[in-house]
């Protein structure tokens, strides 16, 4: 077993089942999105990204990129969701947490098509 992939695999699963955990729930309802979920979701799958960018296979640069797309839509998540509470006069509105739930579903889909790529050079590089 080499602790690298699994190190690798790790991350690329935890930054899913984060996003996943934020993105369930009433889409407007902000108090089934918690901040500290989003920020973890964020660090995570940067953490996630960086360690993609060893791999330098065709598949790496899909991994690449699809990562680059997660982290892309939870910091613009991240950065409405700091000018609802901040700047908006409404504050935190159900339609702003739905917009906010909105780009972390985006994320998920990416998360979710690096998962199914991780699983299947995992399957192939068995035969």
């Amino acid at each position: 077993m080499n602790l690298e992939k699994v190190i690798f695999a790790f991350f690329i699963m935890l930054a899913l089942t984060l996003n996943f955990g934020f993105f369930i729930g009433e889409i407007d309802n902000p108090a089934h999105h918690h901040a500290y979920e989003l920020f973890a979701a964020i660090v995570v799958s940067v953490i996630a990204t960086i360690m993609k960018f060893g791999d330098r296979s065709q598949l790496g640069a899909v991994l690449v990129a699809s990562s680059l797309v997660a982290d892309l839509q939870l910091i613009a998540a991240a950065l409405l969701w700091g000018a609802a509470v901040n700047t908006l006069d409404g504050g935190l509105s159900a339609t702003a947490m739905a917009s906010i739930v909105s780009l972390s579903g985006g994320a998920l889909v990416a998360n979710i098509v690096s998962v199914i790529l991780l699983v299947t050079e995992t399957v192939m590089s068995q035969r």
